[in-house]
């Protein structure tokens, strides 16, 4: 996990292009067709400087009559606007299924991202920054599609220029080639300098985006509390710095490529040039044409045009490297949580619960939970009370599987939940937390989730249930109603009611509410007291609350204190044993008197 977290672990060249290319390995068939297709278009490519060359050694060819000269040209402009036209329609059809073919891959690529991402635990998201993981998801994978769709295949095009290029050069004239390919071993040498620092560059890029993703992320989000507090300068400093660091390392990466580029140019210009004066004194000698030195020369031109755009493919190839090293952390993060191989799927459950000696820690050797143990039965509603951090939530956390125990065993139904799938064991549970999230869409949308067995009827009915219909069915739309980002045209309580709702209309066997209570008014508590009645004789029920007027009617009341269970029995037993619970009760009773009217 540190991996994902905080570095990015190097790899090697060949380890990225092996994973990248099993990718695009579903797509080998139509990747021979964009090669076929390839090759046609460079064969094409081929043919101006040659015919260039036949036309001034023709035109210049004295035993010609002028009436044949024409001839010839017409002939030669005829046959090369049928050839052009065929190389553009080649070249189409290259572009089309190469795009299709390179974004159908980058798709799956970004699907698997996002999936292994939701198979992580609660844990393992909670340590890394939001905006990095939208960063992986997003950026990262859209310039791994640049290389898929751009990079990869004109690299191989390129390639296959050069090699035609040089075949066509020896055959012209093999002494003037040898001059040319001397030049060659300098620009590999700038290459492997440039590959060098650029793969670097490039990590350190990827790295400062990600930083300030994260910071965007995060600061938006709370930009209330920012304002607030009137800590507006100082988040600016700190952006400017997470800004200045992502440019300092953009220019550290236009450096790099700004010293490559112009030195294989250099190079290029070298090898024009002895092709020039070496080509001169053929001519002049009588070994080779005019005509032939033109296409020559051009054909040189040509040979090191692709080196160039090379130099610009590298580039980008290095940054979808460095991107691909960002994505392949994350695939690379095992689960913390995973379903055992013998795990069963749980059709349905009586709501039986039972912590045996249970011990847990988030940190090495910090336990939370210490020893553990207590049995719930189906369709008791049982609470949990204590100072914060004495492990209330952490209880009702470890249920769902949201992190694994370190010691002792938790049974549903007398089956240890580690022999059942999260899947199954989560579809039974309704949870209610305290920080509602509601998603973009609309009111019915967010308490189906999206869930089209679940019919309209059935949403009402759950709102009525809790009574989230009293505010839903006033609004314009009613259940169509928009919902903006979280949820912010919503009152705390309407968001809560309809998190009621959603977890009901699911049909749980077990509901879990974590402090559902604590930032709610007055009136919309009465609603939520009335719901609650309402649901104790539905199905299995756990609360944590701070409000202990909300749990008097539990079944059991077990009071935490330091991860241990130190009371445990009705509202009214705790109240006679006049032992924390009494403290806790008579101090919240004490502060309900002395608030004013």
């Amino acid at each position: 996990m540190k991996d994902f977290k905080d570095n990015t672990r190097e790899r090697s060249d060949k380890e990225v292009i092996r994973r990248l290319l099993a990718y695009a390995k579903p797509y080998k068939r139509e990747f021979i067709w964009i090669i076929v297709m390839m090759i046609i278009s460079l064969g094409i490519q081929l043919l101006p400087p040659l015919l260039i060359g036949l036309t001034v050694d023709t035109v210049g060819n004295d035993a010609l009559s002028s009436t044949e000269k024409i001839q010839f040209m017409i002939s030669l402009s005829i046959f090369f606007v049928i050839v052009l036209a065929i190389g553009n329609f080649v070249g189409y059809l290259q572009g089309i299924m190469l795009q299709k073919v390179g974004q159908k891959t980058v798709v799956s690529l970004r699907d698997e991202v996002f999936n292994h991402i939701e198979n992580l635990s609660i844990g393992q998201i909670n340590t890394v920054p939001v905006g990095k993981l939208v960063t992986r998801v997003v950026n990262d994978t859209n310039t791994i599609s640049e290389m898929y769709t751009n990079v990869a295949v004109n690299l191989v095009r390129n390639v296959l220029y050069l090699f035609a290029i040089l075949i066509v050069i020896f055959i012209i004239n093999w002494k003037i080639s040898l001059f040319v390919v001397m030049v060659v071993p300098l620009v590999f040498l700038a290459t492997m300098v440039f590959r060098k620092y650029s793969r670097t560059s490039y990590r350190r890029v990827r790295q400062n985006v990600s930083e300030v993703n994260a910071f965007l992320s995060e600061n938006l989000s709370g930009m209330k509390v920012t304002q607030i507090f009137n800590q507006e300068d100082k988040k600016r400093n700190e952006f400017k710095e997470h800004s200045t660091k992502l440019r300092n390392s953009y220019l550290q990466e236009i450096l790099v490529f700004g010293i490559y580029r112009p030195v294989v140019y250099m190079f290029a210009m070298v090898g024009s040039l002895l092709v020039l004066y070496i080509g001169y004194q053929e001519v002049l000698a009588g070994i080779i044409t005019a005509g032939i030195l033109y296409s020559y020369y051009a054909y040189v031109g040509d040979f090191f045009e692709p080196i160039q755009q090379l130099a610009e493919q590298f580039n980008t190839l290095q940054n979808a490297f460095a991107s691909a090293e960002k994505v392949f952390d994350v695939l690379d993060t095992k689960p913390e949580i995973v379903d055992d191989p013998e795990a069963i799927e749980l059709k349905a459950f009586s709501g039986q619960i039972e912590f045996k000696d249970v011990w847990f820690s988030y940190l090495p050797d910090e336990w939370v939970l210490k020893g553990v143990s207590f049995k719930v039965n189906p369709g008791d509603t049982v609470a949990f009370v204590g100072a914060t951090g004495s492990g209330k939530t952490t209880i009702l956390g470890l249920i769902v599987r949201n992190y694994e125990i370190q010691k002792g065993q938790i049974l549903i139904d007398g089956i240890d939940i580690k022999k059942i799938t999260r899947a199954s064991l989560r579809r039974h549970i309704g949870q209610m937390l305290q920080d509602v999230f509601l998603f973009s869409g609309t009111i019915l949308e967010n308490i189906t989730l999206r869930d089209e067995a679940i019919t309209a009827e059935e949403v009402k009915s759950a709102s009525e249930y809790v009574g989230a219909n009293t505010f839903i069915e006033k609004l314009p739309d009613q259940y169509d109603h928009v919902v903006l980002e979280r949820g912010n045209n919503f009152s705390a309580g309407q968001r809560q009611l309809i998190s009621f709702a959603r977890a009901l209309v699911y049909k749980p066997s077990l509901m879990i509410l974590d402090e559902a209570t604590a930032n709610i008014d007055s009136e919309t508590e009465g609603l939520i007291q009335e719901s609650l009645e309402k649901m104790m004789n539905i199905s299995t029920m756990l609360i944590v609350a701070h409000r202990l007027s909300t749990i008097q009617h539990a079944d059991k009341i077990i009071v935490m204190q330091k991860g241990e269970i130190k009371e445990s029995g009705s509202h009214q037993e705790l109240l006679k044993l006049g032992g924390l619970y009494y403290n806790l009760y008579q101090l919240q009773y004490e502060e309900k008197e002395a608030t004013p009217a």
